[in-house]
């Protein structure tokens, strides 16, 4: 079955980068959502009107960033982005919630922002992050892909390995060479939930290309795409 992927989007300039990390995913076979979270409703139904047209419009723009008038889109109301995204990755049996790095990352690095964060330390689905302007490679691929893997669980060599057959790339061990980095969660973290060591922390922010946290004991699969 092919992976279930929320991309948050608020159309900033770092959410762009989610844009671009959830195309490349696209093209290996997932099924997008774009989602934005609203922080407040207004109590005036004009002005509550008027914040929903201008919250489908900004998924409007991401839709057609994206080169996808037809994707899926979630608006979300919640206080916190990240507890907002948690609550529609369960409604919407996501595997997957792709991010941008934080505002402040450097150009080729990356940097969970908060929410990404928040949802490493106990999310319900595994979570991808850009580097900061990932968006300015206009045809980004899927080469060769590098491994964090946590003792005692399978599920990030699997997933990395199923993710190469689908899109016809190799493993490696030189990360300093690699379009994604798969990370598993630590040994202490419950079936199904994302939880990141201090190691995999010191990995992902030394990261030059996108990051996927995979949840501990949950393989993602990838369908093979035809001709690879």
């Amino acid at each position: 079955m092919s992976p279930n992927v929320i991309v948050s989007y608020d159309d900033t300039a770092n959410d762009h980068d989610a844009l671009m990390l959830g195309r490349v995913l696209a093209d290996a076979g997932a099924h997008l959502t774009l989602a934005y979270v609203r922080h407040t409703t207004q109590a005036q139904r004009a002005r509550e009107e008027l914040e929903e047209h201008e919250a489908e419009t900004l998924l409007e723009r991401g839709a057609r960033w994206l080169g996808d008038p037809d994707v899926a889109r979630r608006v979300v109301v919640s206080a916190s982005t990240g507890e907002g995204l948690r609550w529609l990755a369960a409604q919407e049996d996501a595997d997957i919630i792709v991010f941008g790095s934080d505002y402040r990352t450097a150009s080729g690095h990356v940097a969970p922002q908060r929410s990404a964060a928040l949802l490493l330390e106990g999310g319900p689905a595994a979570v991808a992050i850009a580097p900061a302007n990932y968006r300015s490679d206009h045809i980004p691929r899927i080469r060769t892909i590098g491994v964090l893997a946590a003792p005692g669980d399978d599920a990030a060599i699997t997933t990395a390995r199923e993710l190469a057959d689908g899109v016809g790339a190799t493993l490696t061990r030189d990360e300093r060479r690699i379009d994604l980095l798969v990370v598993g969660s630590r040994s202490e973290a419950p079936e199904g939930r994302v939880m990141i060591s201090a190691q995999a922390q010191n990995e992902i922010e030394n990261a030059t290309a996108p990051v996927l946290v995979v949840a501990r004991g949950v393989t993602l699969r990838f369908p093979v795409a035809a001709g690879v």
